[in-house]
């Protein structure tokens, strides 16, 4: 029954956030794109680095009891972008031998290029993971890459589907439509409500197999809505270019099969994988600088 009553509230909440965003775009509209022109012609980018209080990636829990720091780096120019992005563990989770120290466990490349055909905009790009250390499930973390293509609409909300598929150990596909919407509530201070929901099909079952109401692995590929994530944030404006984000993010699954599968990945904290958690709460700050 409490759990039931837990999603019913993910999905609420949801729900809220999406039926709450204005009909129109008002004062604190998130900047829009620079015209064909100024894109071609001037190098952009943004320097940034956020500590949390979690690293949830893809409805999987990646850190335990331990603070999150990614910094990133981003770069813009002709349509073309590049991202170089890590994470640091600062209190490892080691299942069995009680030891904690901070881990630079996971960098990240990423280059793609989009280009905008009236309110539609469309884009493509590759990302590299360079992974260190194992699995929740013990299993040594191999690097990663992936293709993905995307298709938004620069219109209310912000619609935007993204379609990822890993070309290297963990055969799968991996789709998500996003919406979002800022609205001001000061000429410096900003409010970003955000929804995503996901669908994963795997091709093997081997890296990415189906699991059973115990969380145990089949034979089977994962092949069913996934994670679903409502995020909002509290963009701060400091100067022109330097801005203050706090953010809180709300993971959930969004069948029976994510929930047992979030379970399973999720770190051992629990003998016991119905003990475990599928459903993630957390949050943390930004701080970034454009130019």
């Amino acid at each position: 029954m409490k759990k039931n009553i837990k999603r019913i509230m993910m999905i609420a909440l949801l729900a809220l956030m999406l039926t709450s965003m204005p009909m129109a775009a008002g004062a604190g509209e998130e900047p829009q794109s620079a015209g064909p022109k100024q894109q071609e012609d001037k190098l952009t980018g943004e320097i940034a680095a956020s500590v949390l209080s979690a690293y949830i990636w893809r409805g999987q829990e990646m850190t335990r009891d331990s603070v999150a720091i990614e910094p990133s780096f981003t770069a813009n120019y002709k349509g073309f972008t590049a991202v170089l992005w890590g994470n640091l563990d600062t209190r490892p989770y080691a299942a069995g031998d009680g030891k904690h120290s901070s881990t630079w466990s996971e960098t990240d490349f990423i280059l793609s290029y989009a280009h905008e055909f009236g309110i539609v905009k469309a884009g493509a790009g590759y990302i590299y993971y360079g992974l260190a250390g194992m699995t929740p499930l013990g299993v040594d973390l191999l690097d990663a890459q992936e293709l993905f293509v995307s298709l938004g609409l620069n219109t209310i909300l912000a619609p935007t589907l993204t379609v990822y598929k890993e070309i290297d150990h963990y055969h799968q596909w991996y789709a998500t439509l996003g919406v979002s919407h800022t609205f001001a509530l000061h000429e410096r201070v900003g409010l970003k409500l955000a929804a995503q929901a996901s669908y994963l099909k795997s091709e093997d079952e081997t890296t990415y197999p189906k699991f059973d109401s115990n969380s145990a692995a089949t034979t089977d590929n994962f092949n069913n809505f996934h994670d679903g994530v409502a995020t909002i944030s509290l963009p701060v404006a400091v100067t022109g270019n330097l801005t203050i984000t706090p953010t809180a993010s709300c993971v959930f699954p969004l069948s029976e099969d994510a929930k047992y599968e979030m379970r399973a990945r999720g770190l051992k904290g629990t003998a016991n994988p119905s003990d475990r958690d599928s459903y993630y709460v957390y949050g943390g700050v930004t701080l970034s600088l454009t130019f």
